[in-house]
């Protein structure tokens, strides 16, 4: 999929399923993730990081550059592009941000807003490493196929719910990830 089929895709005003998310008791801590799409010859890419494995929280586990809202933030599209500055070296400058996904809630208490912009891929990255181990990407195709997605049930008050996985290589994408990953499949992609 490339630039122009995949904004013709996700520019539209249908209503979509989502995948269920943690339904919180009270507002969570406002958090932006950045779905940065790198447009290569062979189609778009998406930009993911490894947590580093010294965090306390979710080490090694594979994410989107992104963190909670901040007080110097404007808005959680500041705080997506702040954050893969922060954490991968993506200037701002170089993210056209084409809008966003709803809000998904996570068991830690953060509502997300997963923020998706195209990223000219000829930025040199700069790591944190105390929050990054590795940066990577993976065609949008292969995670936008269904065919590509595991399913796990665990229950919840007694109740089977999914959570989702997405393999690439010797990598594992799940959790909030893939279930970002799901939803954005069926926004562009609502009748497979």
């Amino acid at each position: 999929m490339n630039r122009r089929q995949f904004l013709a895709r996700f520019q539209h005003i249908r209503r979509v399923h989502l995948e269920p998310d943690f339904p919180l008791q009270q507002p969570g801590r406002d958090a932006a993730v950045l779905i940065a799409l790198l447009e290569y010859p062979d189609g778009l890419h998406v930009l993911f990081t490894e947590r580093a494995l010294h965090l306390r929280h979710h080490p090694g586990q594979i994410s989107f550059p992104g963190g909670g809202f901040e007080t110097q933030d404007t808005s959680l599209f500041d705080t997506a592009t702040r954050e893969a500055m922060e954490e991968v070296g993506i200037p701002p400058a170089q993210v056209e941000v084409i809008g966003a996904m709803p809000v998904y809630r996570t068991i830690s208490g953060y509502q997300i807003t997963p923020v998706v912009g195209f990223v000219d891929p000829g930025f040199q990255y700069a790591i944190d490493s105390n929050e990054v181990a590795s940066v990577f990407d993976v065609p949008l195709a292969h995670l936008m196929d269904k065919k590509n997605h595991l399913i796990h049930y665990a229950h919840r008050h007694n109740e089977p719910f999914p959570i989702y996985f997405i393999a690439w290589g010797e990598r594992m994408i799940w959790g909030a990830t893939a279930a970002i990953l799901r939803n954005l499949s069926h926004h562009i992609s609502p009748d497979d």
